[in-house]
């Protein structure tokens, strides 16, 4: 007969399986179990993360995390592989998630592996340039190659919430000086799609960000 056991006793039970792959992989992969249920403090155990993204218990969820609550095309799948992500200092990483799930299919936490490759993509990008030299080939530079999931790690509520807002305001290409009311509020729009506004102060960074009031941040987000 099969036992029940809570979400919490579950997500509980991956906690000796993060300490685990540290150990095994070593200190080059930072292995991060999260409670996708708490959003603000959702890291709940973590090994190697020292020299790696230096984050520390309670760190918020991550960029994906929130889309993986969000979005409908995680729900049928019960991991990600080898996507890119970056530190908040710029280390490249690859990294794999798997979601993990309760009885009710609900994803209630991520088990996360991140690889440092910076130094892998430095002696590929030499060698990269190296043959393109003596073939006449072209070159590739494979710390700006793009993929269909990416993730950033922060180690605060702020920094998650400033990364989100400045990766979107990258996809207008103006600064927010130079923006119209309506290209401010599609800004608004397409933060709130990611989630951003679930997390704790998100309303006073992003006023901030396009130099404007709380006030008219919350008529944007009225104005769907």
């Amino acid at each position: 007969m099969k036992k029940n056991i809570s979400d919490d006793q579950l997500l509980q039970s991956f906690i000796p399986l993060v300490n685990f792959l540290g150990e095994a992989m070593g200190n080059n992969c930072e292995i991060a179990l999260h409670d996708a249920r708490n959003l603000e403090n959702s890291l709940i155990a973590i090994a190697n993360s020292d020299g790696i993204s230096s984050r520390k218990l309670g760190s918020p969820l991550t960029d994906l995390g929130l889309k993986v609550i969000k979005e409908d095309f995680f729900k049928d799948k019960n991991y990600i592989c080898k996507y890119p992500s970056r530190t908040k200092d710029g280390k490249i990483l690859r990294s794999s998630t798997f979601f993990i799930k309760n009885d009710n299919g609900d994803v209630i936490g991520l088990l996360c592996i991140s690889i440092n490759i910076s130094d892998f993509i430095q002696a590929a990008n030499f060698l990269n340039k190296f043959l393109s030299e003596i073939s006449g080939g072209p070159e590739r530079n494979l710390a700006e190659e793009k993929a269909p999931v990416s993730d950033k790690l922060s180690g605060s509520i702020e920094e998650l919430v400033i990364h989100i807002i400045e990766d979107t305001l990258s996809e207008i290409g103006i600064p927010p000086e130079r923006m119209s009311p309506e290209e401010k509020m599609s800004i608004v729009h397409k933060l709130d799609e990611r989630e951003v506004f679930l997390l704790k102060g998100a309303v006073s960074q992003v006023a901030n960000q396009l130099k404007t009031s709380e006030n008219t941040i919350y008529r944007y987000l009225n104005k769907k």
